[in-house]
């Protein structure tokens, strides 16, 4: 018997549906007020219809739009549904809202100050996107299916499609605009990353120690953080070992590494950058 799995809430789904649209118009103002009027592009289809609309004047809400549907589509049979209306609805938000913004004037001129706010601007839009399901951009759509069948992972072949954008981008507009797109590039791919990690940076932390139940202990009482305990095997002593794993924030970190090394000096600390951390009491900590 196949398990039904719960349909989305129709509430959430026009939530997310309102942050969709409120994140391609965040990236609609970037592209035309801060981006187009100084000639900087950014990377991937947007770079790539920046420029197609340079050097031929069409509309680049219909570029962003025809550009972007055959990865969509492409993508559908692996992402699903859902992603494939979401980046729709993203898409076409952002063509509608960006060409009815053509008459308003540019908030700067200045290249540094439209590169570094164009790029969070368009960084945060394309986030706020992508945290709920969406997609502007269908270039890493396309290196997913591609990579299946070159010897490239995912991000080389973006980085790679990029830095053909971007010297293309230097014939056509000039080298010192093409700097300027290389900046704005990376300062809305790491404003991206905020936008979707969240900006409470978390660790993972494993601990190998004989003296783990007193460990447990402290960090669950001085630090205030729950404690998972994994049982493995040492690769040279064959003896079986209580592994504690726990998550804390990075500001925990220093008191972490205080109470494991007050406990057992000699315990074997493994501390990971982790990407989110959720559920259970995570946020009651204990300072």
């Amino acid at each position: 018997m196949t398990k039904q799995h719960k349909k989305e809430n129709i509430l959430h789904l026009i939530f997310r549906y309102v942050l969709i649209m409120i994140g391609a118009s965040i990236a609609a103002i970037s592209i035309e007020l801060f981006l187009v009027p100084n000639s900087i592009i950014d990377g991937g289809v947007i770079g790539i219809s920046l420029l197609i609309n340079y050097l031929s004047g069409v509309n680049f809400g219909i570029l962003v739009i025809v550009i972007n549907l055959p990865f969509l589509f492409a993508g559908y049979k692996h992402i699903g549904k859902n992603f494939l209306l979401s980046s729709l609805l993203g898409i076409i938000s952002l063509a509608i809202v960006e060409s009815n913004l053509h008459h308003f004037k540019p908030f700067t001129t200045e290249p540094l100050l439209a590169t570094i706010f164009g790029g969070l601007l368009l960084g945060v839009g394309v986030g706020i996107v992508i945290r709920n399901s969406g997609a502007l951009d269908g270039t890493e759509i396309l290196g997913i299916l591609l990579t299946k069948n070159i010897p490239f992972s995912v991000g080389e072949f973006v980085m790679f499609l990029n830095l053909f954008i971007f010297g293309w981008a230097g014939f056509v507009l000039g080298w010192e605009q093409a700097m300027y797109s290389i900046l704005t590039y990376y300062i809305a791919s790491k404003t991206i990353d905020t936008v979707i990690q969240g900006l409470d940076e978390t660790k993972a932390a494993i601990i190998v120690s004989d003296e783990f139940e007193e460990l447990t202990d402290a960090i669950s009482h001085r630090l205030g953080r729950g404690v998972t305990t994994l049982y493995g095997k040492g690769g040279y002593y064959n003896q079986e070992k209580e592994v504690i794993y726990v998550v804390v924030t990075r500001l925990e970190v220093a008191k972490l590494k205080n109470i494991v090394h007050e406990i057992d000096p000699n315990a074997f600390t493994t501390i990971m950058d982790t990407q989110e951390a959720h559920g259970g009491k995570f946020k009651s900590a204990i300072h």
